[in-house]
């Protein structure tokens, strides 16, 4: 257990981390930057394209290794485990290469940590690689983990879990910090050699998560899950509840939702449920053992609400290097203004529209004119999809990509928003069940907005404010445009007509002011 979230202070040659990598604008803007997670069951490398406050995912990699499989019972690595991870890891130390990554950054955990012939495991990837393979302790691969949760939330607050093969840890975050953690022997392949007895096993989970419940003394707060088991059984509750957005990234499951697909996962057949939610076996086969520990964290710690996150350790490590500037930036935004640097027509046309819409939200949240503002940053980055699939492929966009510091309402409204951008009507689409994600004020907030860019984005090419300035009479339900002398040019017959149908989703009358 530890508190506080100071970073590691190791050298270059001894510390995983080395020298802070984006220190220099213009290098973090260029960088790659790749870290391997030598993990109980996977070994995956990420190479993260730039360290921008949201980054792409350049390449990912994840072989399933077993390396920890039966540790508790040998003490040692799992002998098929160790080649298959050694040749994965030669593999990653080769590609890296090719795509001039240096230094790789590759961290063990649990596994290797605690094997007898971990070091002799750790010498042989260097002599065989040239990789050094830096082994983190328990509390360490917590904070790096909950690190990871701060990576696609900022403002993330309650306990973060994270469930490896051999390992379970506990962090608490709040206020863009990591606290108290604790390191658990609760990984599957841990509990696989605890007992064969159901009830003996659960005592064994029982008791160890009463321990960490003491160091961690959480009252009903949020639960993030973090790790490819917790991953499955959320990916599982959607198929339970029908779900229609599978994006495992900030799904979110009531503590009573989630005890149903629980009691459901204990007579189900999950044969038939890998094969319908495209599940490997090595992960389904650790499922009714991580449910065990599931419902015993449920039962202990009372969470109000349970949080699937995506990034972990892996985005943990490129956090560390951050510096406090970048942290509190906003991930949605920032991948936002990213995409239309890369993607749209005019790159800095989305602020301009932002600044011309603004006055038709007078009243929106927080929350709400953040969506507003990745909305025109977003608008014209599928420019190049062909017109007859434009808006869905908008959609698709927002509602699938790689986005931090997005839920999944949050990720519906900036897709039908988009969508509107193209398309007047959103009847008879495809997309339709996802809808229901939000309600009918959202919906209509969502086509107002969409609306509002399908006339802004045409008004006029350089900046809409040159043009014309919008006003919005809620009390008398007013749409005004004042018209510069350059606008009343530009207001034709198109413009005239998206101006309008905008007015018709506010229900709402038009007033156009003329100059002179």
């Amino acid at each position: 257990m530890a508190d506080g979230n100071a970073p590691l202070t190791e050298d270059d040659d001894d510390g995983p981390f080395g020298k802070p990598l984006f220190d220099d604008p213009s290098a973090r803007a260029l960088s790659r930057v790749g870290v391997v997670d030598v993990g109980s069951n996977s070994v995956r490398m990420v190479v993260f394209d730039g360290a921008a406050r949201s980054p792409a995912y350049f390449y990912n990699e994840k072989i399933m290794c077993g390396l920890g499989k039966g540790l508790a019972e040998t003490g040692r690595l799992n002998p098929q485990g160790r080649v298959r991870a050694l040749a994965a890891l030669r593999r990653f130390a080769m590609l890296a290469e090719g795509m001039q990554i240096n230094p790789l950054t590759v961290v063990a955990t649990a596994a290797t940590r605690e094997a007898a012939d971990g070091p002799d495991f750790q010498a042989e990837v260097t002599r065989e690689t040239g990789l050094k393979l830096h082994v983190v302790d328990g509390d360490e691969e917590a904070r790096l983990s909950a690190q990871g949760v701060l990576l696609g939330w900022p403002d993330a607050k309650g306990i973060v879990c994270d469930i490896g093969g051999n390992s379970m840890e506990l962090a608490r975050i709040s206020d863009g910090r990591v606290g108290k953690r604790v390191s658990t022997p609760l990984g599957p392949f841990r509990l696989q050699q605890v007992s064969t007895d159901p009830q003996k096993r659960r005592a064994h989970i029982a008791k160890t998560l009463k321990q960490a419940q003491s160091v961690m003394k959480s009252t009903g707060e949020r639960i993030y899950l973090v790790g490819g088991s917790w991953r499955v059984i959320a990916r599982l509750d959607m198929e339970r509840r029908n779900y229609p957005l599978t994006v495992l990234h900030e799904y979110r499951m009531t503590p009573k939702g989630l005890a149903d697909t629980l009691d459901w996962l204990a007579v189900a057949d999950l044969a038939v449920l890998r094969g319908r939610t495209g599940t490997s076996a090595e992960r389904m086969e650790l499922v009714p053992l991580a449910c065990e520990v599931l419902q015993e964290l449920l039962a202990l710690f009372k969470p109000s609400e349970i949080d699937v996150s995506a990034y972990g350790i892996r985005e943990g490590l490129l956090y560390e290097h951050m510096p406090e500037k970048l942290r509190a930036r906003d991930p949605l935004i920032e991948a936002a203004r990213m995409a239309e640097m890369v993607q749209a027509r005019i790159p800095g046309f989305g602020k301009k529209l932002y600044d011309f819409l603004l006055p038709l939200f007078p009243e929106a949240s927080k929350d709400r004119l953040r969506l507003i503002k990745a909305a025109c940053l977003l608008h014209d980055t599928t420019w190049r999809a062909h017109p007859d699939f434009r808006a869905e492929a908008c959609f698709d966009n927002a509602t699938r990509a790689n986005l931090g510091g997005l839920d999944h309402p949050g990720r519906v409204f900036l897709g039908l928003a988009l969508l509107h951008r193209y398309k007047n009507s959103r009847s008879g689409s495809r997309l339709e069940p996802m809808f229901r994600l939000l309600d009918d004020d959202q919906i209509q907030a969502a086509e107002v907005l969409g609306k509002a860019m399908r006339f802004g984005a045409m008004f006029s090419i350089g900046d809409p404010a040159k043009a014309g300035v919008l006003r919005w009479q809620p009390k008398k339900r007013v749409l005004e445009l004042a018209l510069t002398p350059a606008g009343e040019a530009l207001f034709g017959e198109v413009a005239q007509a998206r101006f309008h149908s905008l007015a018709v989703a506010m229900k709402a009358t038009t007033s156009v002011a003329r100059p002179g």
